[in-house]
């Protein structure tokens, strides 16, 4: 595929699904994990991409992302450089063709796999306050990225054609934001999708879900309980196992151990949010996923300080492992990638 082709490309030139599958019925008790160092290197990551041919791209702090194929546990690695600084990288995307990552902070860059296997810049903005979070792809041709706002109403660009070019939406064709509401981008996971079903959550001095029935041409938000207040706390991660049921997790990064009010649930599409585990572990948490063919009820979260498990839609909670991680992706229903800093690892539950 162009999207492996390209990259690899690109790296070597250069110097260098969705979760939810059809439920079967199975259930899963799993008490520990084994974790997997495969890449270790000076860098921050918080933002990982299983293709569609099973291999893996991250991108990361200062320019760095690369490219793993498990079937020859190879590596191929490279470097954005800038003018005067290297773009650091939390969000990521990818169609059956192509890979994209774009940068946080002033300015913002987006880049996809170029036809000629390089990266190519395809959309940048400049602004003081600019800050992108997290991005996501609807199908091959329409994909979404979500930041800080800039002025009245969060950032949210848009393609319509594969990625080639992005439009910012206007103001006035979203909601407003509350003085102090913005969001993390701590893990990519702050837009989940299904269908064309989008929610996004936002932290800070407020913390909210802005959803969308049509792939973002229009736009509601519904306010929860979860934890907010101060700029360091809120939701963090959002993940819909299907159009109703739903899941946030966060807190204070700051106060890693405070578990009051940081995970919540919905059964409705995000109009209404429901508070679980109320002063249990864990604590503050950047990632959260549903388990594949888990029927709605797992879920794993992961953060600074190991993974959890859940078997009942996050009502009870049981700590797999002290292994800090800011972000995971399921590779399949009981295996996943994770990554933080200075390190990518395989990591495998185990019943």
């Amino acid at each position: 595929m162009r999207v492996l082709l390209g990259l690899l490309t690109f790296l070597l030139v250069a110097g260098c699904a969705e979760n939810n599958e059809t439920d079967t019925g199975k259930t899963h008790d799993f008490q520990s994990v084994a974790v997997d160092v495969i890449y270790e290197d000076s860098v921050s990551i918080r933002t990982l991409e299983i293709l569609d041919d099973g291999s893996l791209a991250f991108a990361g702090s200062d320019g760095k992302y690369g490219l793993y194929d498990p079937k020859t546990e190879q590596w191929n690695t490279n470097t954005i450089l800038g003018d005067t600084v290297n773009p650091s990288f939390r969000a990521t995307a990818h169609t059956s063709t192509d890979f994209f990552m774009l940068s946080i902070g002033n300015p913002a860059l987006l880049y996809k796999t170029g036809d000629d296997g390089r990266m190519q810049l395809v959309y940048a903005e400049e602004n003081p306050a600019v800050f992108y979070d997290s991005m996501k792809f609807w199908n091959d041709e329409e994909g979404i990225a979500m930041g800080d706002p800039t002025d009245s109403c969060l950032s949210i660009i848009i393609t319509r054609d594969g990625g080639k070019s992005w439009n910012k939406i206007t103001c006035d064709k979203l909601p407003e934001v509350k003085s102090g509401e913005a969001a993390f981008a701590a893990s990519n996971t702050n837009i989940a999708t299904v269908g064309n079903k989008t929610w996004i959550i936002t932290g800070g001095l407020k913390s909210r879900v802005f959803y969308s029935p049509d792939k973002g041409e229009t736009w509601e938000v519904y306010s929860t309980p979860i934890v907010q207040g101060t700029p360091t706390q809120g939701g963090y991660s959002i993940d819909f196992y299907d159009e109703n049921t739903g899941f946030v997790i966060g807190g204070d990064y700051t106060q890693v151990e405070e578990n009051k009010a940081n995970k919540m649930s919905t059964q409705d599409g995000g109009k209404t949010w429901q508070l679980v585990a109320e002063n249990k572990s864990p604590g503050y948490t950047s990632c959260v996923q549903f388990v594949p063919q888990g029927g709605g009820n797992e879920l794993v979260a992961i953060g600074s300080t190991g993974i959890s498990f859940s078997a009942d839609q996050g009502e009870s909670w049981k700590q797999l492992s002290d292994e800090g991680f800011h972000t995971f992706r399921f590779i399949s229903d009981s295996t996943a990638y994770a990554a933080g800093d200075n390190r990518i690892a395989h990591i495998t539950f185990q019943n």
